[in-house]
């Protein structure tokens, strides 16, 4: 429980400017000793900026910053971490070819002696810290072999290894940077004991998330920012998931989706036998076989990296399929072009929107007619249609609620939630029998997943195939008719989504058996 008169971390009037964009615009934080204080708030709110201002990673233009109430000048994590500071990011920042040991060791070698020259004294201080990894693990009961090779352990064991880098640096304060992103649900449950036994012993931490509910279970305190500002900071037993989604995004925001019975009808997309290898050449897909109607929501669960990516690329052109059969709406486009699935009926909401959804460098106008460019009214005999080029922009705008100033501005210069909507815009305003959605809010706020959600449910109730690949367990028990779970390449299980728990994704997403969950 957290000592609510000892603050360890305060950060007073930060400010931070961008070219065009004030970051963070004095905000006041605080962090108690042994309490958990959430951050939340909509992509471009500010969270990360002053995340980053507090490990040293960025410099803010005012403010001050105070640990133990001491002032604290940062000019790099080094810094930082001196004083106790620790940073876990959402992507983890280990070496997947060396060992447990060899990752916690790098950047503190000074510290040990492993510096010199001396073979026996390099592998003494290996030992040694080997010996420290493996108590902290006891401590903690983290379970972690000193030993291992990272590339080997679960993302949730990886996830401990930064955790212990960070205590063996003697870090008492813990940033965790959306910490479940890559969890399966027993993972995700695993860190909270965690952080509960990090509370316990002492150390403050700071939970940067998305999920409403998560912040619920886990956090002492909550504070939500809005347009770089902090908008509110309330007890968890004093609010609730709707009022903390209004905070972030200004507005009423509905949480749950609100669908009715699924009406399949016939097979549009059919998977046989599929065999996929990665860029290193290995089987990431081994031998899938499923079927997706008209008019339902199939979704594919899995923690990421089981051949999810590898699968959504066969299917929809991208990646050549080593072996099986992919039948779109009755034709055989096995080994097809990307073009070919588009006009037999695909629409795809790719996994990384910046390198396969959209040219960064072109107009929204350009980006919305990707598809269709070379078809009439938007192209006649190889001249594009300039006029209806914009026409088809400036509605597509409108419906989709694309937050810009003019149909002409660059990609890259929206926001994800903005730049996911011009996709959604380009691909769901077409004639498709099939939609293969790859994570599709992936980094989005609450108001732009309400959004993109409605539209999918839109497609299924419009008779429309929807393939709903994603990591988050809310998002694929929300949306989906029948769930597909995916273990190291295998579909391991298929079920209704209305009859499965949690718990049991979570057991099938781990690697359990289906007999045994």
């Amino acid at each position: 429980m957290a000592d609510n008169q000892n603050i360890v971390l305060e950060a007073k009037g930060i400010t931070k400017q961008f070219p065009g964009v004030l970051a963070n615009d004095h905000v006041d934080f605080d962090l108690r000793q042994g309490e958990v204080h959430a951050l939340l708030g909509e992509n471009g709110a500010g969270k990360s900026t002053l995340m980053n201002i507090l490990y040293g990673l960025y410099k803010a233009d005012a403010g001050e910053i105070k640990v133990n109430g001491e002032p604290l000048i940062l000019t790099s994590p080094k810094d930082a971490i001196h004083r106790g500071i620790g940073m876990v990011h959402q992507h983890f920042m280990l070496i997947p070819v060396f060992s447990v040991t060899e990752n916690i060791m790098l950047g503190a070698e000074t510290d040990h002696r492993a510096v010199q020259s001396d073979s026996a004294l390099t592998k003494l201080d290996r030992k040694e810290v080997a010996q420290k990894v493996a108590t902290l693990s006891d401590q903690y009961g983290f379970e972690i072999d000193p030993e291992a090779i990272i590339g080997d352990l679960p993302v949730g064991v990886q996830q401990r290894v930064e955790i212990v880098k960070a205590l063996y640096r003697k870090a008492n304060i813990l940033i965790l940077d959306e910490p479940t992103a890559v969890l399966t649900p027993q993972e995700a449950e695993d860190l909270f004991r965690i952080v509960h036994e990090l509370t316990q012993r002492g150390v403050s931490i700071i939970f940067i998330t998305h999920k409403l509910k998560e912040v619920l279970a886990v956090a002492d305190r909550i504070t939500v920012m809005r347009g770089g500002k902090v908008v509110g900071t309330a007890k968890p037993s004093e609010t609730t998931e709707q009022q903390l989604a209004t905070m972030m995004v200004g507005r009423e925001v509905i949480l749950t989706v609100d669908k009715e019975a699924a009406k399949p009808t016939e097979e549009v997309l059919k998977v046989e036998k599929l065999h996929v290898r990665d860029q290193r050449d290995l089987e990431t897909v081994r031998g899938v076989s499923f079927a997706v109607r008209a008019g339902e929501v199939l979704g594919i669960a899995g923690v990421q990296g089981n051949g999810q990516t590898e699968l959504a690329e066969a299917l929809t052109g991208l990646r050549k399929a080593e072996g099986g059969k992919i039948s779109l709406a009755g034709k055989d486009v096995t080994g097809q072009t990307p073009r070919l699935f588009t006009e037999t009926g695909l629409a795809h909401i790719p996994e990384d929107r910046q390198k396969h959804g959209l040219v960064m460098t072109y107009t929204i106008a350009d980006n919305m007619i990707l598809c269709d460019y070379y078809k009439s009214p938007f192209s006649v005999r190889g001249v594009l249609q300039q006029t209806a080029i914009d026409t088809n922009a400036r509605e597509l705008i409108k419906e989709y609620d694309v937050r810009t100033p003019s149909p002409y501005v660059a990609a890259g210069k929206l926001s994800g939630g903005n730049q996911q909507k011009v996709i959604v815009a380009r691909e769901l305003s077409r004639p498709v029998k099939l939609v293969i959605a790859n994570q599709p809010t992936r980094g989005l706020d609450v108001g732009s997943i309400e959004y993109i959600h409605k539209e999918i449910i839109l497609m299924r109730d419009r008779g429309v195939a929807v393939l709903l690949i994603s990591a988050e367990l809310d998002e694929i028990m929300a949306l989906s008719d029948r769930i597909a779970v995916m273990y190291r390449g295998e579909i391991v299980t298929t079920v209704d989504a209305k009859t499965v728990t949690r718990e049991q994704l979570g057991l099938w997403m781990a690697g359990v058996s289906p007999e045994k969950a």
